[in-house]
């Protein structure tokens, strides 16, 4: 196996590791399910884990010429880091709705490209577009139950994602093999 090839795979269960972490927080405290927790709880862990070391570990599958994710990774590092430092600031809620809109513009970027990486892949970042989705509306409409509804999408794309870092690591399958026709015709 080659370098490239090893650093790929590293690369992609750590930021598989660090998304799902973030999102997971993100989500949670996004819910209200526990008392006193809201998502700028998770501001610390979305800046240095989603953010700085999520950032990094996608200029390393750069640099190790994975460049689907390599982008998806540097780019979601930015969005929480950028995220993480900016939570809680005095800044309006139609001004946060259009952030989290905007972003979800990146998730949904990330979901169609992720097509070849098969479903797994692609729901990670189809979950992660539908949470900002629901989020960026809530702000913007002033409705905690959408703000709500999107926790709960971002908490099940962080737990897929935690799944998939560790899926790699303990060697868990990730796909769902298909029966053949001729299986299914056979039964």
């Amino acid at each position: 196996m080659s370098n490239e090839a090893a650093a790929g795979n590293t690369t992609s269960t750590l930021g598989n590791l660090a998304l799902g972490l973030t999102l997971l927080a993100f989500g949670i405290g996004s819910t209200g399910v526990i008392d006193h927790v809201g998502p700028a709880d998770a501001a610390g862990l979305a800046t240095f884990v989603g953010g700085v070391a999520l950032f990094l570990v996608g200029l390393l599958a750069l640099r190790a010429g994975d460049s689907g994710t390599g982008t998806a990774y540097a780019a979601l590092g930015a969005f929480w880091f950028t995220w993480g430092t900016g939570v809680g600031g005095d800044g309006s809620s139609e001004a946060a709705g259009l952030f989290l809109l905007l972003w979800a513009l990146l998730a949904l970027t990330l979901t169609l490209a992720a097509g070849g990486s098969g479903l797994f892949g692609q729901g990670v970042y189809g979950l992660l577009f539908v949470a900002l989705l629901l989020l960026g509306i809530g702000a913007l409409a002033d409705n905690a139950g959408l703000g709500k509804a999107g926790g709960w999408v971002a908490a099940v794309a962080g737990l897929a994602a935690w799944y998939g870092a560790t899926a790699a690591v303990a060697g868990w399958p990730t796909s769902v093999a298909r029966a053949g026709r001729g299986a299914a015709a056979a039964s």
